[in-house]
Order: structure tokens, then sequence, then C-alpha cells
């Protein structure tokens, strides 16, 4: 790293973009990945240097960046030709909600903003109890969470602790923990076995179709399809482990929730 805190940093990770804006440190960002749209004024004002798996190198290299922050084993090889190219690279893993606040305490040291990032994760902390201890008590509606649908993933670490969060039960718990998403891959016949009462899909980069998923053989017996419970939330708003998962997306689950258990 070129400073301490760094003046210029290009965000590979939507999650760190959305974070040091909370942290009022915007003006450190340099570049962005073109998968950040929190807040929306971000597409407006950040230049995009990359997609998720695909980073344009000369120019991030051109913004001359104290730091680069990158997500997961996907961004393996674009931080491993920017630490050859000189640049210094911080490549962040999280993949379930203690991982998410540590990621924003993360950042907050990063930029010298310390307890700023400590209030902040602290109150995601403080919210995600007060939630959770205010769950009805009684059953809990069983979820079946779509990540993509060819072939069938079930839901990743963080959006499975969410959905307990909410009051639902993950019908592919033991399968979350798995960080490898063809770890998590399903077939049609333990969906309809595991028998959802709501059915929650969010596919990264497409449109979900409820009337497919409702269409697919057998899968009538559902009592998620029977009952008309097939829901999308938008991938931006609880695939991206961070902020937005903690705060809109799991607002989208516990309403979704809350209506199923009326």
């Amino acid at each position: 790293m070129r400073r301490f805190p760094p003046d210029r940093i290009v965000c590979l990770t939507e999650e760190a973009v959305e974070t040091l804006y909370l942290l009022g440190e915007e003006d450190r960002i340099a570049g962005v990945t073109g998968y950040a749209v929190r807040p929306p004024r971000v597409r407006r004002e950040k230049p995009r240097v990359g997609a998720f798996t695909s980073a344009d190198i000369p120019k991030i290299v051109a913004l001359e960046p104290d730091l680069v922050l990158a997500f997961s084993d996907l961004q393996a090889e674009i931080a491993a030709e920017l630490a050859r190219a000189g640049v210094a690279v911080h490549l962040f893993n999280q993949r379930d909600v203690a991982g998410i606040l540590a990621m924003i305490r993360t950042v907050g040291a990063l930029v010298a903003r310390r307890a700023a990032a400590e209030e902040l994760a602290a109150g995601y902390e403080a919210r995600l109890a007060r939630l959770a201890a205010g769950v009805p008590n009684g059953p809990r509606p069983r979820v079946y969470i779509e990540e993509w649908d060819e072939p069938l993933i079930s839901g990743i670490g963080w959006v499975s602790e969410l959905v307990g969060v909410a009051g639902g039960e993950d019908v592919f718990a033991p399968l979350a923990a798995a960080p490898a998403a063809r770890d998590r891959i399903v077939v049609p016949e333990q969906v309809i076995a595991a028998a959802p009462e709501v059915i929650v899909a969010s596919w990264c980069g497409k449109k979900v179709r409820p009337e497919r998923i409702a269409a697919r053989p057998g899968w009538d017996a559902i009592p998620a399809v029977r009952a008309d419970r097939i829901h999308e939330i938008k991938s931006p708003l609880i695939l991206q482990p961070g902020p937005a998962a903690l705060t809109d997306g799991l607002d989208a689950l516990t309403a979704l929730l809350d209506a199923a258990r009326r």
C-alpha cells in the first residue's frame, strides 16, 4: 500500500463500495465494479473498471490506486495479476453474517475509521438481534432459497442465516456452509421432498420467472407452489454479502415470511 490510509481505492466488490459510502469515505474511491449500484449515485460518480470475474487491469493500474479491494476465489486471478503489476490488494471472502460484519470493520480499519465502522457493524448486530427476538412463537415457514436455476443452486451461508433471523427455516441449511456453488447444487426431486412453504429465488444477473419455477415437473406438489408463494428478491439486495443484505435484503425476507404466517 503506497499510503495509509489509502487516498485512492479501487473496489472490485460492491460490498466495499457501499461500506465506504456509509462511512463517508466515498472520495477515496477511484474506480468500482460494474455491479456497484448502492447508493444509486455511484453509477454517475465513479468510473467502471470491471465486472465480477473480469477487470480492466491497464485501466486500474492507470488510476494509480493505493489499494484494490476484491472478493472471493473468483477474483483470485485478478488479484494476482494486480499484485504482479505492483498494486496492493486486499481480497475479502466473507460467506456468513459474521464475515459481513468483519468485512465492515476491516474496511473501516483500512481507511482509519475504526470507530465509525464499529458503530456501523454494532448497529447491524443489534438490529439482527432485535428482529430475531421479535419473531412470533410457533412453526417457522420452510423456505427454499434458489440462487440459480440451471442447475438448481440452494442459498449460501449469509442468506440462509438471514432466513432464520426473519423467522423461517432453510430447507437446505446443511448445504449453506459450503462456499462453492457446485457444492450447493440440488436436484428437483430434493426440493419436492423438502416441501418448502415459501420459495425465494434470486438469480444473479437474470430476472426470476416464477411461472417457470411453478411449471417444473412434479413441483405442483410443493406447498409453496400450490399457495403461490414463489417470490423474487433482487440479487443486489440479498446476494451481495454486505450492508444491503443486512438491511433491504433482510427486510424483504421478513415481509415475505410474515405474509406466509398469516
